[in-house]
């Protein structure tokens, strides 16, 4: 598959982008920032303008592809102390509608995205218990911060756009994503209730996988799936695990043992 791939410079987009490539798929990335990787296209795109953003994913592929096939949007601007709440939050709202209006107008037919369980009220919030665990997908949505206020408005753009066109656009909503170097720095298996970040444990190599799982399984419409590790979380992944195929194989505990299966 043409793949335009927004955010392949970030945390997740870094590794996610290139196992995409490693699977034969074609890759551009539309970042600001430079990948610098040999097998992915760099595109700097402002995703915050809509005529640059339609722009881009009009411009031929390759001679004899006019477009591309799907849309991995991951680019968002995170939550710092050095930017206001405000100027986050419009920049991913606004990128998430602009990328999203584009490629349904040149009618790509497969969309992911990513949200976060924050809009689950878990993570940034002040009072951070869910009202029930394991937290699947029809748990009450709540926006207390500007993060997640953020999360919940790009979900009703892809549903919008979905009931719109008939697009297949799947949304994922994130765990705190960790590459395996990271992880082992995380508090060990005794703190696990008192840590956010184990709350919603994800190995990037299992999102890749899950991403893949996602370009390769059509007719679903609008859906929205949790994605987490499969053990090592309160975030329900039963129906990605039913309508997608996912598996997570790589638990936050074996990082420190050396490389695991690759993710399916």
């Amino acid at each position: 598959m043409r793949i335009f791939f927004t955010g392949g410079s970030g945390k997740a987009g870094r590794h996610v982008a290139p196992y995409l490539a490693e699977q034969g798929h074609q890759v551009t990335n539309a970042d600001l920032v430079p990948l610098g990787h040999p097998a992915i296209a760099d595109m700097a795109v402002d995703l915050t303008d809509p005529g640059a953003t339609y722009s881009a994913l009009a411009r031929p592929v390759t001679p004899g592809a006019p477009r591309y096939d799907a849309v991995v949007h991951f680019a968002a601007q995170p939550l710092t102390a050095t930017a206001p709440d405000s100027r986050s939050y419009s920049a991913d709202v606004t990128s998430t509608y602009n990328v999203i209006e584009a490629a349904t107008k040149l009618d790509v037919r497969k969309i992911v995205f990513a949200s976060a369980e924050g809009v689950y009220n878990v993570r940034f919030a002040e009072s951070s218990d869910p009202e029930y665990v394991p937290v699947d997908e029809d748990h009450p949505r709540v926006g207390e911060d500007a993060f997640a206020n953020a999360k919940l408005a790009d979900e009703t753009i892809a549903c919008m756009f979905a009931m719109r066109t008939g697009a297949d656009i799947y949304g994922l909503r994130l765990g705190e994503v960790f590459p395996p170097q990271e992880a082992v720095d995380l508090p060990d298996a005794a703190e696990l209730g008192e840590s956010r970040e184990l709350f919603t444990y994800l190995d990037v190599r299992d999102l890749a996988g899950l991403v893949q799982r996602c370009l390769l399984t059509d007719g679903l419409g609008y859906q929205m799936f949790n994605a987490a590790s499969g053990n090592e979380s309160f975030i329900c992944i039963a129906k990605a695990r039913e309508l997608l195929g996912y598996e997570p194989v790589h638990a936050r505990f074996d990082n420190a043992r050396g490389p695991d299966p690759e993710p399916r």
